[in-house]
């Protein structure tokens, strides 16, 4: 009967497959030293995180004293320097050597983080900015309970002026970190938006202004999210921490949310899903079925599969690796400073793409490294495979989702950017007038009627 020799047995997917071109010696370095912090402490804390929704608050400390939680910040602020590129390699390690809930929490504190740098002032880089290598988390909270995963429409918020500041109103459906994270960079309408939904604002508040009810949470996966619900009850907020202008808000998501959740995130699902991948060759080059002498590795349909996710998976790295380039290109590395005029927003078609084909591809990656592993797979030991499962299926649903995203993409080549009307202002006077022919006289009749009184007419041909 055949044998197989011990050191055949795998590890995970070997390094030749690691594109280390994008990366030079500073970054190739720190990112050898996350893997250390991954297999040190954030993993082993995974598991139990998971089991017990435990918000992953150590996992994310281990990474300040060596400056990851600063890691676009200037070196000057205490921060590391790096660029798009750097970052999307981080999450991508996090999740796939660490904990995807850290991973996603990582995300949305750099999110926080950037929003701030975008605008930041003397007093923003010194209350926050300076302090997160020290440990501080912050997160982003832009949901809203009306509009779901439509982000960008809060109606349900709202600020109003007073002295020496703002009185706001938050709700927001999911808040990662919420209760958890020490400041919240949020989004709500601006003070006169006078129903104009694209006059937004950004506002930085502290952990003891906001009510969170982590307790509400208790996910497929992502269990140590704590994307609880959240509100800021108009709660007075002082003039310094309104992060940019009155109505600054619809260019900070273009110019700075969006393009950092896109990247952080969809090096997130690319990392579940070279996790899953590191799994299955370490288990289907150790079992063996002795009545036929051959590793479960052995068997051709496994290689296929195994081939063709990493092939797959690979496809999506480099996809964002590039737009990430990008990035880099016009933000000289993620440390130009920012004014009126979009750099990261120009890619935000591009930025739909990467997220929707990591997305899509972690949920059918680690569908096949499940079938690769059979049933010991299934189990949630010893491989953990069931929860990299778990987690991949949140890359789909988390907004924007991709169902939404490939309608942008989609109705922007089709139709133009205009087109996708984000606050619902637009008149589809093709569609109004297709409907219009389907009117008796009678009821074109009612609704001019209708019409004229909501406009303020008589009904009868007078004038408002």
């Amino acid at each position: 009967m055949a044998t197989v020799a011990p050191e055949s047995a795998m590890a995970g997917l070997d390094p030749m497959f690691q594109p280390e071109w994008f990366l030079d010696g500073e970054q190739l370095a720190l990112l050898e030293r996350l893997k250390e912090i991954c297999e040190e402490t954030i993993r082993p804390l995974a598991a139990e995180n998971d089991r017990t929704l435990t918000f992953p608050r150590k996992s994310l400390e281990a990474l300040a004293a060596d400056g990851f939680l600063g890691l676009m910040l200037p070196k000057e602020w205490g921060g590391l320097g790096q660029n798009h590129v750097m970052y999307a390699h981080v999450t991508e390690t996090i999740a796939r050597y660490g904990d995807a809930s850290c991973a996603m929490c990582y995300v949305m504190h750099i999110g926080a983080v950037e929003a701030l740098k975008l605008r930041a002032t003397p007093y923003l880089i010194d209350k926050y900015l300076k302090k997160v290598k020290d440990g501080l988390i912050g997160t982003l909270s832009y949901s809203d309970p009306e509009t779901g995963s439509h982000f960008w429409y809060p109606i349900a918020s709202g600020a109003r002026r007073v002295d020496g500041g703002f009185e706001v109103l938050k709700k927001a459906s999911w808040t990662t970190s919420a209760g958890f994270a020490d400041f919240y960079v949020l989004q709500t309408t601006s003070p006169d938006y006078n129903g104009d939904y694209s006059n937004l604002s950004v506002f930085v508040v502290d952990k003891e202004e906001i009510e969170a009810k982590p307790q509400e949470w208790d996910a497929m996966g992502l269990r140590g999210n704590q994307s609880g619900t959240l509100l800021l009850d108009w709660k007075h907020v002082p003039d310094e921490q309104l992060v940019g202008e009155i109505g600054d808000g619809a260019f900070s998501n273009d110019e700075s949310v969006d393009p950092n959740f896109l990247i952080g995130s969809s090096g997130t699902w690319n990392g579940i899903s070279l996790g899953a991948i590191d799994i299955a060759i370490r288990h289907t080059t150790r079992k063996t079925h002795k009545d036929v002498g051959l590793r479960v590795a052995d068997y051709p349909t496994i290689q296929d599969a195994v081939g063709e996710a990493i092939m797959d998976t690979n496809a999506a790295r480099m996809f964002v690796f590039s737009v990430a380039q990008a990035l880099d290109k016009v933000t000289d590395g993620s440390q130009k400073k920012i004014g009126t005029e979009l750099a990261r927003g120009n890619y935000l078609h591009w930025l739909w793409q990467i997220k929707f084909n990591a997305a899509k591809n972690v949920a059918h990656v680690v569908d096949k490294m499940l079938h690769c592993c059979g049933g010991t797979g299934f189990k949630k030991e010893p491989l953990q495979l069931e929860r990299y499962l778990r987690d991949g299926k949140a890359g789909w649903v988390m907004g924007p989702t991709n169902e939404v995203l490939r309608q942008f993409v989609g109705k922007t080549a089709l139709l133009g950017m205009d087109s996708l009307d984000y606050w619902n202002v637009s008149i589809n006077e093709r569609a109004l007038n297709n409907e219009l022919k389907k009117f008796s006289p009678d009821q074109k009749r009612e609704l001019a009627e209708r019409l004229l009184s909501e406009a303020g007419g008589t009904g009868n041909g007078g004038s408002a």
